[in-house]
């Protein structure tokens, strides 16, 4: 029997993995639409009703219940949701209540803002959390492992309003080094831009950075024991060679597994330091509408988290099949 060669192996390997990619589609798209049920069912319960409120002092039956017409509030349940949803597919998240603005445009206005903050954190977190975990991975048992374990054990404790607490009074206080509030847009001025996307970034960062550099380290040490790390050495491979081709590709599962788990964290976190730094971005909105009871903006930021915290699952789950093939094979 003649062996495949190496484009039919290639071409093999191609459509494992373009099914794995669709497999892992396919199991995020049910999770979406539980997500959103959820979500449009949290709305429907909070009981909130704008029709009084945009009626006024002067409010009557009647006006009240034209108002719920206009709204699409007197219709079933069912075909709410049903509506709401077709106007996700199609980028229609409906009107907010009290100004009558599409909540896609306010989104759109915000999102920006939020996505250069988690942006810059999660780049922050992932650069030092790789730089600590190899280095307390490499050095395992000596001090520079005990400094840095000790170190992230206590950072990972820490709220991220604590954090930014604390590098408002050392960087904009003290130092005055930095702006303590605000927001420009870096088409307007990319280095004021920076310099205000910075705390917040490092103040929503410290967590991830903390928690990938400790899984990290623990993938890597577990990795190094293996045989083919000794086998690699005997044959005399370089150390670099062994450790960043290797052991890193094996031992990183833990580390992305972990990074996929705190990507929510940074949306989560947004809510906090955009109204400690006064950033108008997508956590300020969604908390200044939910004071007001602006159900369908409330709604739609949820919606819009969603969506970001799948696709950043999917595409970790892709560098955990592109790093580890076996993964792909197990599932």
């Amino acid at each position: 029997m003649i062996p495949p060669g190496p484009w039919a192996i290639r071409w093999r390997h191609a459509k494992t993995f373009v099914r794995w990619v669709l497999s892992s589609i396919g199991i995020i798209l049910p999770v979406f639409l539980f997500s959103t049920l959820i979500t449009f069912a949290l709305g429907a319960a909070s009981g909130l009703n704008p029709a009084a409120g945009i009626a006024g002092d002067s409010a009557t039956p009647e006006m009240i219940a034209q108002i719920n017409t206009e709204l699409g509030l007197d219709r079933p349940l069912l075909q709410q949701y049903l509506s709401w949803m077709q106007g996700i597919f199609t980028g229609d998240l409906g009107n907010s209540w009290f100004n009558q603005v599409h909540v896609s445009e306010l989104i759109q206005q915000r999102l920006a803002v939020s996505l250069s903050v988690a942006g810059l954190a999660l780049v922050i977190g992932i650069v030092f959390g790789v730089l600590l975990g190899i280095l307390a991975a490499v050095y395992e048992g000596r001090w520079i492992d005990r400094a840095i374990t000790g170190v992230t054990t206590v950072i990972s404790t820490l709220p991220a309003f604590v954090v930014a607490i604390g590098l408002i009074l050392i960087f904009s206080l003290w130092l005055r080094w930095l702006p303590s509030a605000g927001y420009v847009s870096p088409s307007e001025n990319f280095s004021v831009w920076l310099k205000l996307i910075t705390m917040p970034a490092i103040a929503l960062s410290v967590d991830v950075a903390a928690e990938l550099a400790r899984q990290l380290r623990t993938g890597l040490v577990s990795t190094l024991s293996e045989n083919y790390v000794t086998g690699a050495i005997v044959r005399g491979l370089s150390w670099p060679r062994i450790l960043f081709v290797h052991v890193l590709r094996n031992g990183a599962a833990p580390a992305l597994s972990i990074l996929g788990m705190k990507i929510p964290t940074l949306l989560g976190g947004a809510v906090v330091t955009e109204t400690i730094f006064t950033m108008p971005g997508l956590g300020m909105l969604s908390a200044d509408s939910a004071l007001r009871g602006d159900v369908p903006v409330v709604q739609g930021t949820l919606v819009v988290s969603i969506a970001f915290v799948l696709a950043a699952n999917i595409l970790i789950n892709i560098m955990q099949g592109t790093l580890q093939p076996a993964s792909r094979r197990r599932s």
